[in-house]
């Protein structure tokens, strides 16, 4: 088993590399945000870490020293970047306030509507989040200076969300600033 530490902690780290940069890439591009909290991200990179230091052990070929290396690096280096992101959300996410859950008339959508307040550092608002399984989410609706919601469902997939009508069904955005 120890012969196979190196191979699956660099294995595991490339795949935790993976999922870190489809999260940004979701997040800037307000597509389904399909990846676990940070917080189960950085448990998973710890556990890497131990494994790829597990990994020294084996003294089987040439490489494997160097695979255990490579994923201690790495892991390290995903380990050190994930604690700034969650100190920095931490600090300055502001409130998230659950206003209301709605679903579609044939149960198909579930959306979850917050009231955000940034504080001091911006303004506060209104975001719809659009619920998949497990812990997937979308943000379909986004909306400042406002602290309410008034929701009307069109049809199955069309919701009217403060005059402004969102389709769900083509994944349109609404964001208004």
């Amino acid at each position: 088993m120890v012969k196979k530490m190196s191979w699956i902690a660099l294995l595991f780290v490339l795949i935790l590399y993976f999922i870190s940069f489809y999260s940004l890439y979701s997040h800037m591009n307000n597509q389904w945000l399909i990846v676990p909290p940070t917080y189960v991200m950085l448990v998973c990179s710890i556990l890497v870490l131990a494994l790829a230091i597990l990994g020294f052990k084996d003294q089987s070929d040439k490489f494997a020293k160097l695979r255990s290396w490579i994923s201690t690096i790495l892991s390290s280096v995903l380990i050190f970047l994930l604690i700034v992101v969650v100190s920095f959300t931490t600090m300055f996410s502001g409130s998230k306030e659950l206003l209301t859950i709605t679903h579609s008339p044939d149960q198909h959508y579930t959306l979850k509507f917050y009231k955000t307040d940034a504080g001091a550092m911006g303004t506060f608002g209104v975001v719809g989040e659009l619920q998949g399984p497990l812990w997937f989410k979308k943000v379909v609706y986004s909306e400042r200076k406002v602290d309410q919601v008034d929701l009307e469902w069109s049809n199955n997939h069309t919701i009217l969300i403060n005059d402004h009508r969102v389709n769900l069904q083509q994944g349109e955005i609404w964001s208004l600033q």
